[in-house]
């Protein structure tokens, strides 16, 4: 086995672990994906004679990659939200599989990959190597060019902007989860009776134009009416997940992670009163988000 044949192989012992530390930095499997090529093509031009840990070394490398790309995104005034992201579908594009990103999406979290997408490229990079995959911040600063104490901050202030701490604590946000976990259990199940026991009776939903086809009403009245309407549509349902929205219980629906429609509920007395269901990209960006721990 020459040498080319001897890193490869090393390099594929690692494969699985870099995909999963490149997807939760990028959101995107193409982009992780794209992250490991060039972290290959840096091994394959590299002496690692003197490297004891290659997972180490390589975990560095695809983070930096994967600092360069959002910074990339950034200077390029990319829209953090894709609003225009089509539900899965068995076909492949580009030898990817959508279904396969949708899998690995959920088995991160769709909440949390939509909230990682809010941050700043370094906040991101720190978070993920500390929180997710134990990266001492030693080894983080240099990635991020700071003091491993000013990594240690870039990392505690994602934190508090994935878990959304700093808000007043709310002794009604468990009760309100419960409904909310409720009404989408409800819609899984096509289970009208379920429905129709968590909306109040005189239950008002509205939409902005961006979340409808053209000609549909942008407001429905009335619990009965909305829930038969609801189940003839809910194939989407699959991509919703509780978060906290404007610092309230509400639904955030990310296929493949990336944020497609937002849902804001007003809920009295464990009944689902209101809600507002936001596609706007303008409106997305300006929502504050985060995740609800279980």
């Amino acid at each position: 086995m020459d040498e080319g044949e001897w890193l490869a192989k090393r390099f594929e012992t690692h494969r699985t672990h870099l995909r999963g530390v490149a997807y939760r930095m990028l959101g995107s499997l193409s982009e992780a994906d794209d992250a490991l090529q060039e972290a290959w093509l840096r091994l394959s031009r590299s002496d690692t004679s003197g490297v004891e840990n290659l997972g180490g070394w390589l975990t560095t490398v695809v983070a930096r990659v994967c600092l360069d790309m959002l910074r990339s995104r950034k200077s390029r005034r990319e829209e953090p939200f894709d609003a225009q992201v089509p539900e899965p579908s068995g076909s492949q594009q580009d030898g990817l599989d959508p279904e396969q990103e949708t899998l690995l999406a959920e088995s991160v979290g769709l909440a949390l990959l939509v909230v990682l997408e809010a941050l700043a490229p370094a906040e991101r990079v720190a978070f993920v190597l500390h929180d997710m995959f134990a990266v001492p911040f030693e080894d983080i600063a240099p990635i991020v060019g700071r003091s491993p104490a000013a990594a240690r901050q870039l990392a505690s202030r994602a934190r508090r902007r994935v878990q959304g701490a700093g808000r007043d604590p709310d002794a009604n946000v468990t009760s309100r989860r419960e409904v909310v976990d409720a009404f989408l259990a409800a819609l899984r199940g096509a289970d009208m009776d379920g429905l129709l026991a968590v909306l109040d009776p005189e239950f008002v939903i509205r939409a902005d134009s961006t979340a409808l086809p053209p000609g549909a009403p942008r407001e429905v009245r009335g619990a009965r009416n909305w829930a038969k309407q609801a189940l003839a549509f809910s194939r989407g349902v699959r991509f919703a997940q509780p978060a906290l929205v404007n610092g309230e219980v509400g639904v955030v629906v990310a296929p493949r992670g990336r944020l497609f429609r937002a849902l804001s509920f007003k809920i009295t007395e464990g009944k689902i009163v209101e809600i507002d269901v936001i596609a706007d990209p303008e409106r997305l960006r300006q929502l504050d988000l985060a995740v609800l721990s279980d």
